[in-house]
């Protein structure tokens, strides 16, 4: 190979994983992930290695059609391994990801990063800028990503706020001061969660967000 070839497969390598991150739906769905191990007050009862692995293997389920059609796309010029070929393959493998951003993109998301972009350039540059490039695309998807987990991570603290709250009033009035309400209450999270079958409710609800 030539010393340009190995600059492009270097820059290709390193892009990957930061498009794999950003661009799939394992922002939101390891962000609620992580609210729901801390809904639990004892984040230790949920490893944070296996809140990334989980999340990381619904991110497979959810993304392989993508991934399916990207890799069709990129698979010759990855083959043939040269600048213009990797170049040529990014071009192609980009088309399901954009397709995958804008069906996922809200449209008040899309049409503000737009006209930041266009508000970033020069007048005479400004029309080149659509509102499917991934420019746009690429942030305002992410931002919608991080509002719809919140709103996802705000369903799932409630349940466990008013029972927090519960059991802490029922110490008060039984006089127990010197009991921690967070350490009696996790017990009866973790019933309410296994008897209202919460992991599959929530593994099922993430991955039906993207239907």
């Amino acid at each position: 190979m030539k010393p340009g070839d190995w600059a492009a497969w270097l820059a290709f390598a390193a892009l990957v994983p930061l498009g794999a991150i950003l661009m799939s739906c394992f922002v939101k769905i390891v962000v609620v992930l992580s609210v729901l191990r801390g809904a639990f007050s004892r984040p230790v009862a949920i490893p944070a290695s296996v809140i990334t692995a989980l999340a990381l293997l619904l991110t497979l389920f959810v993304m392989a059609p993508v991934s399916e059609k990207v890799w069709q796309a990129a698979a010759p010029g990855l083959a043939r391994g040269d600048a213009a070929s990797l170049a040529q393959a990014a071009e192609l493998g980009r088309e399901p990801v954009r397709e995958f951003l804008a069906s996922h993109v809200p449209d008040r998301e899309r049409q503000s990063f737009l006209e930041l972009a266009r508000r970033l350039r020069p007048p005479v540059d400004r029309a080149a800028i659509g509102d499917r490039d991934l420019l746009v695309l690429a942030p305002a998807f992410v931002i919608a990503e991080l509002r719809a987990a919140f709103q996802v991570g705000f369903l799932l603290l409630l349940p466990f706020l008013v029972l927090e709250l519960v059991v802490a009033s029922l110490l008060t009035a039984l006089g127990m001061h010197s009991l921690d309400a967070r350490s009696v209450a996790l017990p009866f999270k973790l019933l309410l969660f296994v008897l209202a079958d919460g992991w599959h409710l929530l593994a099922r609800g993430l991955i039906e967000s993207y239907g």
